[in-house]
């Protein structure tokens, strides 16, 4: 497929044509929804903590007799049911990680990518070379390009002058090609590429993916060998 190339200035200065496996490729929004969920799960400190009755101060002495008061039973003033007391099933310290495969993780952003390239939300432009270093330089090539604020800027090949002016815009981020990742494509409403990220991207994640082989000499990714042994046994 085809994509336009613009200048800083929202000018078309001619096409590309990109890899369909990676700007083209059909999309699936369950993979991307199971993958931002393992993502954004992993992001998760797990260190929120509530006290038990154990572990709240006080509460040794039994608060009133057991009987001929006319109230309730109460063997502590840290029951759950008392103000300041513990809290029952309250959320303790855990891990929330999330081990998701890397052809999984692949498969959801080349499903985003090819969705933000199919909407128009993905913008194509030949370099991000500045006349000036200056942030009202990058606000106004933004507004040239007429994307949203909130943009994802993948823009390699730029000199850290020209990242260092855009990085006090307000709700553009930025990130080189090959660390890009599908809950980067969604938490921002436009992508904006440098024709040099596009060919990166295509380039790290085109292709078929294949594992490496196992240092230990067994069967690959492919199953090679144990398709052999299966043959083996079958004649």
């Amino acid at each position: 497929m085809e994509l336009e190339v613009k200048n800083l200035a929202g000018e078309v200065t001619g096409t590309i044509t990109v890899r369909d496996d990676v700007f083209g490729a059909k999309v699936n929004p369950a993979l991307i929804h199971q993958v931002m969920v393992g993502q954004l799960a992993n992001r998760r400190q797990g260190t929120v903590k509530t006290k038990t009755r154990a572990e709240v101060a006080g509460g040794g002495a039994k608060p009133r007799p057991q009987k001929h008061t006319g109230r309730a039973r109460a063997g502590s003033i840290r029951s759950p049911i008392w103000r300041g007391g513990g809290v029952t099933f309250g959320p303790r310290p855990r891990s929330y990680r999330h081990n998701t495969p890397r052809q999984m993780r692949r498969g959801a952003l080349l499903s985003t990518l090819s969705g933000k390239a199919q909407d128009g939300t993905l913008v194509v432009i030949e370099d991000f070379n500045l006349s000036e270093e200056k942030t009202k330089v990058v606000s106004q090539a933004l507004s040239n390009l007429g994307v949203s604020p909130s943009v994802l800027l993948v823009a390699d090949g730029a000199s850290q002058e020209a990242l260092r002016a855009a990085r006090n815009i307000e709700r553009l981020n930025m990130k080189p090609s090959r660390t890009i990742s599908a809950i980067d494509m969604l938490s921002n409403r436009t992508v904006v590429m440098t024709v040099e990220a596009v060919r990166n991207a295509e380039a790290t994640f085109g292709g078929r993916f294949e594992r490496k082989p196992s240092a230990n000499g067994g069967a690959d990714a492919n199953g090679v060998e144990a398709e052999a042994e299966m043959a083996g046994v079958e004649e």
